[in-house]
């Protein structure tokens, strides 16, 4: 059987298959559950556009991978076949961990699991499977391989995740502003002293690519309608968990109904099996088959979460630079209890929270910029540009999400 397949990519064209090993580990059922998660979650509400997938993005980000291998060995740098096979797996399973909506859900099933730790589980798993033959890919992606550029291609500020995902992303909303120069950012790339560097004359492009990055923050992944149809699906799964925890018959897939009868820990994934097994076996399919089921149930706040979800009848939401004062909030409790809905019920319908942009956060792994000289300095320093340093302040805003008028049907 042919392995080496070409796959034709919307937005970088042919894409081959560096491998045979490579082919096996995309036909692994772990790696095609990808093809049945979202990337951008919930944002096809505001973007109709935005229905690209995690499978998408994973061969993407190991195509850029492969121009950042051969670029830095058109340099001169020594990259043995074992590492350069082991980069590209690492970064085709950087984001096998990821849940059902990718980031929507991902404090809702578990209990502070991040999606990095799953997706480093699932790796061990396919390692253990596989006769150890992803373990250097694992000391890349942990970061524990000595040759430290390897991780920053997989996992850094300037890595081939972010540099596919805002392509990506920008290619299937039509939001221009994220588009950015992969190819010339890839060109100048460098190692120095063990470090991803990239050339002075790559300095505009990385300006672009930051500017880009903050751009699609606003606009796309914490856009207000995003938010609150996200909002909505928590507080929907939240409802279902707590008549589930009362013993009350709601509709799941065997595989999701464990996670919703159970609120799983890290210790508790790490000690039973079972929720490993069932976490692979979740995806966006098994959600959305809830959410019309659950449009029917006879608890009303279940109901008329997921039939405003089906039929795009978002909750309201507001911004502002400054936490809601209570005189604010009291308010839209005024207004739910006009509409009918007791007070115990409101927090299902009144939801406050926070976003956050900051891109780039000059205290983690830093873009590294070699000057012509040779010297090596932080692109904060390196750029003629005072919006560089900007990027770097944290800009928060606050939001309160409210349901619409509606009276609950009993």
């Amino acid at each position: 059987m042919n392995k080496r397949k070409i796959l034709n990519d919307p937005v970088y064209g042919f894409i081959n298959i560096p491998s045979d090993f490579v082919f096996d580990l995309i036909e692994h059922p772990y790696f095609q559950r990808l093809r049945r998660i979202r990337q951008l979650g919930l944002a096809e509400f505001v973007y109709p556009g935005a229905l690209h997938t995690r499978f998408h993005h994973a061969l993407g980000a190991m195509h850029l991978m492969c121009q950042a291998l051969n670029t830095l060995r058109a340099k001169g740098h020594l990259i043995w076949e074992a590492e350069w096979e082991a980069a590209q797996i690492a970064i085709l399973l950087h984001d096998v961990g990821h849940g059902p909506f990718s980031h929507v859900l991902e404090r809702t099933i578990f209990t502070n699991v991040p999606h990095e730790y799953l997706s480093l589980q699932i790796m061990k798993e396919l390692s253990r499977q596989l006769g150890g033959r992803l373990d250097l890919a694992i000391q890349m992606f942990e970061g524990s391989y000595p040759r430290h550029f390897f991780h920053q291609l997989i996992s850094s500020q300037l890595d081939m995740d972010r540099m596919d995902y805002l392509n990506r992303d920008c290619f299937f909303t039509g939001v221009a502003e994220g588009a950015i120069g992969t190819d010339r950012i890839i060109k100048m790339l460098d190692v120095a002293d063990d470090r991803l560097v990239v050339e002075f004359k790559g300095i505009l492009s990385i300006e672009n690519f930051l500017n880009a990055r903050r751009l699609m923050y606003w606009q796309v992944y914490l856009h207000k309608t995003s938010i609150c149809a996200e909002v909505m699906l928590i507080q929907a799964i939240r409802r279902a968990r707590e008549l589930v925890m009362s013993g009350e018959a709601v509709f799941a897939p065997p595989h999701f109904l464990l996670f919703l009868t159970n609120t799983v820990t890290l210790s508790q994934f790490e000690e039973d099996r079972a929720y490993f097994h069932a976490f692979t076996q979740i995806d966006d399919y098994d959600i959305w088959a809830c959410i019309k089921a659950w449009a029917d149930h006879f608890d009303p706040v279940l109901s008329s979460i997921c039939r405003r979800l089906l039929e795009r009848k978002l909750y309201k939401i507001q911004f502002s630079n400054e936490p809601f004062n209570q005189n604010q909030l009291l308010q839209i409790r005024q207004q739910l209890t006009a509409q009918g809905v007791p007070e115990d019920l409101q927090p299902y319908y009144l939801v406050e929270g926070q976003s956050t942009n900051e891109a780039y956060v000059s205290s983690k792994e830093r873009i590294l910029i070699k000057m012509k000289d040779g010297s090596v300095c932080d692109i904060a320093d390196a750029s003629d540009l005072p919006t560089i340093k900007a990027l770097s302040n944290i800009v928060r805003k606050y939001y309160v999400c409210w349901m619409k008028p509606l009276t609950l049907q009993s």
